[in-house]
């Protein structure tokens, strides 16, 4: 009698991402987690822990820091850091406002100032591998991008020159100054995600799930009433149960009304929905129908 050993869905993704941790490991001298204290990169570091436990994660992780964030996520990068023991890197976008290497617009969004800080950070350190969270379900541009993504000694991408990744065989060949970014989680979905956050216990933000909060309703989104946000003249400020389905600057990213507050209730909602979660409630994927795919050339995450 033949008896075969079958992987379910999530542990063949979970397998392929730890892979993916053990390559860039073996094959760079100076890699880096970028760590948001999003629902992904809180999904990244577990995979990184589960790829080289019982040893120390063996890179540190990055938060590249807008000032704009939320207090909940600021709050939840520190816990994490501490709990886990990794060493935490933090690049302030204001240091590079301060210093006139990025300008910032009255009113608009530091997202875009974002590139700036990280390629100094990468430069500074001289980081030659970044993983990064991005998955190619949820945006366009992304889902052109391969696994081993090179970026030229000044960040940037070109999508027209990526190389083949045949078998799961991965080029990390680069030159001094150049780097490569690294997305272990490039075939999940936001579904994947959180039914892994779910089998997995995986801590997140209080803001991932519903909650009561005041928001202004702008653009057909509902962005959060903070300090960063103030509403528009015609616009007015009102309470309701909402939850987050990414983070990112406070200033761009929008909430969704849930009653949602278990993992198991946000796998029901993921699982109807039709729009992803950065189509959803980020405002600067909205700026053009090229918009990422245009800072990504640049050099964003």
């Amino acid at each position: 009698m033949h008896t075969g050993y079958e992987l379910s869905h999530l542990a063949a993704l979970e397998a392929e991402s730890v892979h993916i941790f053990r390559e860039v490991a073996a094959t760079f001298e100076r890699p880096v987690l970028l760590f948001s204290g999003g629902k992904d990169s809180a999904v990244l570091l577990h995979l990184a822990r589960q790829a080289f436990w019982p040893a120390p994660l063996p890179f540190p992780l990055l938060h590249v820091d807008t000032g704009h964030n939320f207090d909940e996520v600021i709050a939840f990068r520190d816990h994490t850091a501490d709990r886990t023991g990794a060493r935490l890197l933090i690049a302030h976008v204001q240091d590079d406002i301060d210093a006139g290497r990025a300008v910032e617009r009255p009113g608009g969004t530091r997202n875009p100032l974002q590139t700036t800080t990280l390629l100094r950070a990468i430069g500074e350190h001289r980081f030659d591998a970044v993983f990064g969270g991005a998955r190619r379900d949820e945006e366009k541009a992304r889902a052109k991008e391969r696994v081993f993504s090179f970026r030229n000694r000044f960040g940037e991408w070109d999508p027209r020159a990526q190389r083949p990744e045949v078998w799961n065989l991965y080029n990390g060949r680069h030159r001094a100054g150049e780097h490569i970014r690294v997305f272990p989680l490039s075939n999940w979905t936001e579904l994947d995600i959180w039914e892994y956050i779910d089998r997995e216990a995986v801590e997140l933000p209080s803001l991932y799930y519903a909650h009561r909060r005041r928001v202004v309703e702008r653009d057909a989104m509902l962005l959060s009433a903070t300090r960063f946000v103030s509403p528009a003249p015609g616009e007015r400020v009102f309470e309701t149960t909402v939850r987050f389905r990414t983070v990112g600057d406070a200033t761009c990213t929008g909430c969704v009304e849930s009653t949602a507050d278990t993992p198991a209730k946000v796998i029901v909602e993921v699982a109807a929905t039709r729009l992803t979660e950065r189509g959803a409630t980020r405002a600067d994927d909205r700026i053009s129908e090229t918009g990422m795919e245009d800072r990504k050339r640049e050099g964003y995450f």
